[in-house]
């Protein structure tokens, strides 16, 4: 369908205004009034404290020693998330309104209605408490995107336990350094799961996870892949010790009796009704680890009253939730500061958030954001390839999903799948919305996506943040004047030209700037840091068991000033709106010349022979260094790798200049990438370089590496 006729556009002339650069009272007291969002069962004393960062001396080399800052939100208020997320909503009647829509890769579907997911949170809640589970206790989830992962994420919220959720394709070092630095009491897994058309299993990573020295009492595990027992002719269960009770598939599964119990069996004599609790806003809610490719990762801490206010605003504001108001010339114009939302659009919204439920943008956009607004919601269990490439436009069809948000690595490789756009077989015309979120996305991939699922008239909300901020720091809306048709505003109208890739500004109530290493604002055009000034509640409190690590990674760059150091290298435009360039550690010193590894990927895949491209900077005796390029090409191009290589070189300096040619391009079959979709830069450069990787556990496609290094070592 199209947009409708009457579809509001901001005014270029008479934009939003940002209560953050208004005064401190004034970004506050917008909080405040969205905290309103969320029913609280008693209001806070206190809305906001932030003790940031004083000098405290100076270390063994003469540098400043700064302590560590304190953030808050909303003290003395009490709210239960669960509660938050689905009670409510069933109390206000709308207990029949679709709040999971389920596929599992092999094609199993179910539908939890509000009503039916409360029953569902309510008896985990009651199933976790006869475990021992009490408030602040840490349960560790290593489950797919199924239902259960969202039931028993909502199930601990609900009685005070920290969930901290872990990728199901992790390791099981990978799980044991959380299941031990968490000090878990409780483990939930499944018997395995479904990953590109086979059961891979999953228990002997989670028993080996728990082998070492840790605080788990049990391990609770979601029957996924393996066949149930058998029943009676009535179709009622076999009783336990009777013969057939457990099926083969069940007895296979490595078991440690005592300690680890079956979900379906702990939830059968579980109540299906919980009373919930009322929590201070500043209890933990969860721990998210970083999925940095060095060090050891970092448990960010995230509270609850603070995560869910911004959460649930800026879902509503990027995904089209808020009303139409009239303006002082009888316009409609988008009301992006209401603190509620229009019923209208909360009951038309099928959301599909495509993240792996352990992210920080599902956690964010796919369990709290959507359930504490109300939406249905996809959730799908499987890649985007199998059985083949148009399953993702099987889902927007049969769901009719309105919002599609998800990562420029599966735009790329739904670019790569169909280079020709997509067939017309995909019905799509409920897309309303587009987002991406991961890092930053080129050009080219932003206008396939919105020309062949948005038929070029879809609004993009291209989001940048991070697990830090909890929530998106910036964004276009869906209701920006670049978004509207040609001839709704003038030409010269500020802000009315479209800009693929670009994060324009910051959500309402947030404030960042682009600087240089001193702190002074840097001029248009030129590449800084962004840094986020004025913060939002959703921002991480501390690193688990190690505040220090918290005042070191982000703050103490910028000391008394109390900015937010982001990590991510950015520019302005001369309309003010915010390029991000992704890493600051991603970008390759040439002869002087400070260059962005982004900025050259996306030259890249503007050539028509490539799909996917990751540029790394390697130590090159001449220039300092060099960049060395790993592409992907369309299927089927049949092209010699030595004519490519000198094409792209060629297309590089064209696009940018001589100085940021690649030194040399590899044909790959794909690119390593985190869980959250970032290219793994340094690992690339360490595998042309020859030197040892280090820590792998954060790739979703470790596989990459080893097709990488067959290839380079083909080529020596």
């Amino acid at each position: 369908m199209a947009l409708p006729a009457d579809f509001a556009y901001s005014d270029p002339f008479h934009p939003t205004p940002n209560p953050a650069l208004e005064t401190d009272e004034a970004r506050v007291s917008f909080w405040e009034r969205q905290a309103g969002r969320l029913t609280w069962a008693e209001p806070w004393h206190t809305a906001h404290r932030f003790d940031k960062p004083r000098r405290t001396g100076t270390d063994a080399d003469g540098l400043p020693e700064y302590s560590v800052p304190d953030i808050a939100w909303f003290e003395g208020g009490r709210l239960n998330a669960a509660y938050n997320c689905v009670d409510r909503h069933v109390e206000a009647g709308r207990g029949q309104h679709v709040a999971l829509y389920f596929e599992g890769e092999p094609g199993d579907r179910e539908v939890y209605t509000y009503d039916r997911l409360l029953t569902e949170v309510s008896r985990a809640a009651n199933a976790l408490a006869n475990l021992g589970v009490v408030k602040g206790d840490r349960v560790v989830i290593y489950l797919p995107v199924i239902p259960e992962t969202v039931i028993m994420t909502l199930a601990c919220a609900r009685i005070g336990a920290v969930h901290s959720l872990v990728f199901g394709g992790f390791s099981a070092e990978a799980l044991r350094f959380r299941v031990e630095d968490t000090g878990a009491k409780v483990l939930v897994t499944t018997d395995g799961q479904n990953r590109r058309g086979s059961v891979v299993p999953v228990k002997q990573n989670a028993d080996a996870a728990c082998a070492g020295d840790n605080a788990i009492e049990h391990v609770v595990v979601v029957r996924r892949t393996s066949r149930p027992g058998r029943t009676t002719p009535a179709g009622v269960p076999l009783a336990p010790g009777d013969k057939g009770y457990r099926s083969k598939d069940e007895q296979a599964v490595p078991w440690t009796p005592g300690r680890d119990v079956w979900w379906h069996d702990l939830l059968a004599d579980a109540s299906p009704v919980h009373e919930p609790e009322f929590f201070d806003a500043e209890t933990p809610l969860f721990i998210i680890y970083t999925s940095g490719t060095t060090g050891r990762p970092k448990g960010l801490v995230h509270t609850t009253g603070g995560y869910l206010t911004q959460t649930a605003y800026t879902h509503a504001l990027l995904f089209d939730l808020l009303p139409e108001t009239l303006d002082e010339e009888n316009q409609l114009r988008p009301d992006e500061l209401a603190a509620v939302n229009d019923p209208a659009k909360v009951d038309s919204t099928v959301h599909w958030c495509t993240a792996d439920l352990a992210w920080v943008t599902a956690h964010t956009y796919e369990i709290y954001g959507p359930l504490l607004n109300g939406v249905s919601e996809v959730i799908y269990e499987g890649t985007p390839n199998t059985p083949h490439f148009g399953r993702h436009f099987e889902i927007i069809e049969r769901y009719g999903v309105t919002n599609y948000y998800t990562a420029p690595t599966l735009i790329r490789s739904l670019m790569g799948a169909f280079p020709n756009g997509l067939p017309a077989t995909y019905n799509l015309a409920s897309i309303k919305l587009l987002g991406s979120v991961g890092e930053s996305i080129n050009p080219e991939a932003w206008n396939w996506l919105r020309r062949n699922v948005g038929r070029d008239e879809a609004p993009f909300v291209d989001t940048w943040w991070q697990s830090e901020t909890g929530a998106t720091v910036c964004s276009p809306r869906p209701h920006d004047p670049q978004f509207a048709p040609a001839g709704t505003f003038p030409e010269d109208a500020p802000h009315a030209r479209s800009k693929p890739g670009c994060a324009t500004r910051a959500v309402p109530g947030i404030s960042t700037r682009v600087v240089d290493e001193k702190g002074d604002d840097v001029p248009p055009g030129t590449q800084g840091f962004i840094v986020v000034d004025k913060i939002g509640p959703s921002m991480a409190r501390t690193v688990w068991g190690d505040p220090q690590r918290y005042l070191d990674s982000y703050w103490k760059h910028y000391g008394e000033r109390g900015w937010f150091l982001a990590g991510d290298g950015a520019r302005i435009d001369e309309e003010g709106d915010v390029s991000i360039l992704g890493r600051i550690d991603d970008v390759i010193n040439i002869s002087g010349h400070r260059l962005s590894t982004i900025e050259i990927e996306s030259a890249l895949v503007t050539h028509a022979g490539v799909v996917e491209a990751g540029v790394c900077p390697v130590e090159d005796p001449l220039t300092g260094h060099a960049a060395i390029a790993f592409v992907t090409v369309p299927a089927g191009l049949d092209v010699a790798e030595e004519s490519l290589r000198e094409e792209l070189r060629a297309h590089v300096t064209q696009q940018i200049g001589p100085i940021a040619k690649p030194k040399d391009v590899v044909v790959v079959r794909d690119i390593p990438k985190t869980r959250s979709g970032k290219i793994t830069r340094r690992l690339l450069g360490e595998l042309y370089q020859g030197r040892s990787l280090g820590d792998r556990s954060s790739l979703q496609n470790e596989e990459a590496l080893d097709d990488i290094a067959e290839v380079l070592a083909g080529r020596r």
